[in-house]
């Protein structure tokens, strides 16, 4: 069946028409622009619309499609979202009548990627604890990227039903003296709540190297200061971090791997996810050796009289970046199947 999927976050909207038969996806054109260059949903559509017309050239009907899905970055109630990080209100039924489509589907971002694992095979995968791999049980999935995503799949003792979940806008939860200043410093920055999200995503790196800076009374280097002012202030911290420039730069992503361990077995641990933990999102599979070094694992560990029933739990990376995309184009053939 062919459906067009996207995969709409804060900081990128990716589309592509699939083809989708017995949850193996084959993907027949993909484009990717940045969100914040556009108003809304539709406008990028449009432009895909065109993309695929300038592209496909005579093959134009091997795209055709009625029914469409996309994973987006925030909770969905009745087919309707407001992004949690970009300014959109994205309505599915707003967008099937404009476009004249037969059904459009909206789920959140984190369960679109619960979706997509049906269709990645083993080597899309990094193992960091091998776990009871004969264990039946829920999945756990938690992703950082723009923002922190949480969703899981509940095992009905048949097969795994996808579900969502804002576990990433729950309070963070200091334990140690300096951690506690961390939560000091961001309930002041953000007047209030202080989330997972802000420490576990891209933005939460970006929070922890300032509020180490302010820690050890030091400012950004020059050059790593104009690169945050240049592009991705998060990118050029773990970059920094990861090429050993900049000993701030490596504590936070030391630090980031570490709260990221610890909120994965929150999360594992409330919906008893003996059938595996999943990281997904961008920040995973390009901080992978950090993930590889034993930090994550020990934070994931540590829950005292749990860390047995934790030790059980396969815990694995996502490499493949299409899985937010494999997702919707399952979800979306699946309706009509």
């Amino acid at each position: 069946m062919i459906v067009l999927a996207g995969d709409i976050g804060g900081t990128k909207t990716n589309l592509g028409i699939f083809n989708v038969e017995n949850n193996q996806v084959q993907s027949l054109i993909e484009a990717t622009w940045n969100s914040v260059d556009f108003h809304s949903l539709e406008s990028i559509i449009e432009k895909f619309l065109l993309h695929i017309k300038e592209h496909s050239h005579e093959h134009t009907e091997d795209l055709d499609f009625k029914n469409a899905c996309f994973g987006v970055a925030g909770p969905v109630t009745k087919n309707y979202c407001q992004l949690t990080n970009l300014s959109w209100d994205i309505d599915g039924e707003k967008i099937k009548q404009q476009f004249n489509w037969d059904s459009v589907s909206l789920l959140n971002d984190l369960e679109a990627n619960a979706w997509g694992i049906a269709a990645l095979q083993q080597d899309d995968f990094i193992t960091l604890n091998q776990g009871d791999e004969q264990a039946q049980g829920n999945i756990s999935i938690i992703a950082a990227g723009t923002g922190l995503g949480e969703a899981g799949l509940f095992w009905d003792g048949q097969q795994h039903q996808p579900f969502a979940s804002e576990g990433g806008h729950t309070d963070f939860s200091a334990q140690t003296d300096k951690e506690y200043r961390l939560h000091q410093y961001l309930t002041k920055k953000y007047q209030g709540h202080v989330s997972w999200e802000r420490i576990v995503s891209g933005m939460g790196l970006e929070n922890i190297y300032q509020f180490l800076c302010i820690e050890v009374d030091t400012v950004p280097p020059a050059w790593l200061a104009k690169q945050m002012q240049e592009g991705d202030s998060a990118a050029a911290i773990s970059q920094a971090a990861m090429e050993s420039k900049d000993k701030v730069c490596e504590q936070a992503l030391n630090w980031l791997v570490y709260f990221y361990g610890v909120e994965a077995s929150n999360h594992a641990l409330k919906i008893m996810s003996l059938g595996g933990v999943f990281l997904g999102g961008g920040i995973a599979p390009k901080i992978i050796k950090q993930l590889q070094s034993g930090r994550f694992m020990q934070a994931f560990l540590a829950k005292g009289r749990r860390e047995p029933l934790l030790k059980k739990m396969p815990v694995k990376v996502i490499m493949n970046d299409k899985t937010a995309l494999y997702g919707p184009a399952i979800y979306a053939a699946s309706l009509h199947n």
